[in-house]
């Protein structure tokens, strides 16, 4: 992989990780695409370095307040809530992404098609959830259950096209949380998952996958994924999601034609 491919990539994992679009099938769909040879699910799970460090950044203030109201006021807090639903949500996307990633390895990230169809299918949702929700509820009103159940939804997130942003998001939209309530509850909860995945592919990968093109990724991956959560969570206070629905439609449509041409 040269170094602009690995940037190029990196770039696409900033976008994917934090607008409801999914960053693996990006990761999968751009090389495919353009005829370049696979990046492999331990590049794919490298390339969230990167963004782990933008969400580390971004919300540092935040993480430290949830860390520190959760152990010293429980959930006597609206911040303690979220800081114990966010522990307990994290656990079925840990327990499904380590059950599920040889399957999801063998099956769903070498099928384009059923990508496409997941793109597709989670925009539906997500359309809908934007449209229909109540979105009335902030980060003041959150229950521990509430993080649970999107935590149930992340858990589907390391299906490639299904998207935990785009997962976790429609759940809280669901839920009846506010655009940008939903956001946020996504971000945070992706954080202690994207540290698990970055933590145990890590240490068990290859030394001579740590090239240049490796830290041009993980350099391109952090700076566009700060980028996209501070330029989402403003655009989110008047905005909808459903530019991201017709979005996922577009690519999994565009998918199915290249399939179509290069004959499936």
């Amino acid at each position: 992989m040269t170094v602009l491919q690995a940037i190029i990539l990196g770039i696409v994992q900033g976008l994917g990780e934090f607008l409801p679009i999914s960053s693996s099938a990006h990761l999968i769909l751009v090389p495919w695409a353009l005829g370049w040879p696979p990046s492999g699910l331990a590049f794919d799970l490298a390339l969230h370095v990167g963004t782990l460090i933008a969400v580390t950044i971004y919300f540092w203030r935040d993480l430290i307040n949830l860390a520190a109201e959760g152990l010293t006021r429980g959930m006597k807090t609206p911040t303690g809530r979220l800081a114990w639903g966010i522990v307990l949500g994290t656990v079925p996307g840990a327990i499904f992404g380590y059950l599920m990633e040889d399957v999801v390895e063998a099956v769903f990230r070498q099928s384009i098609l059923s990508i496409a169809i997941l793109l597709a299918v989670v925009g539906v949702i997500l359309y809908l959830a934007d449209r229909l929700g109540p979105k009335r509820r902030s980060l003041e009103e959150i229950r521990v259950v509430d993080v649970i159940w999107i935590g149930l939804a992340q858990a589907l997130a390391v299906i490639p096209g299904v998207s935990r942003s785009g997962a976790t998001i429609t759940a809280g939209l669901a839920l009846g949380l506010k655009r940008e309530t939903a956001a946020k509850v996504s971000f945070l909860l992706g954080w202690p998952i994207i540290l698990g995945g970055a933590l145990l592919v890590i240490p068990d990968a290859d030394p001579s996958m740590f090239t240049p093109s490796f830290f041009a990724g993980v350099a391109a991956a952090a700076v566009s994924g700060y980028a996209v959560i501070a330029a989402l969570l403003r655009y989110l206070q008047r905005g909808t999601y459903l530019v991201f629905a017709w979005y996922r439609g577009i690519v999994a449509a565009l998918a199915i034609a290249l399939l179509l041409v290069r004959g499936m």
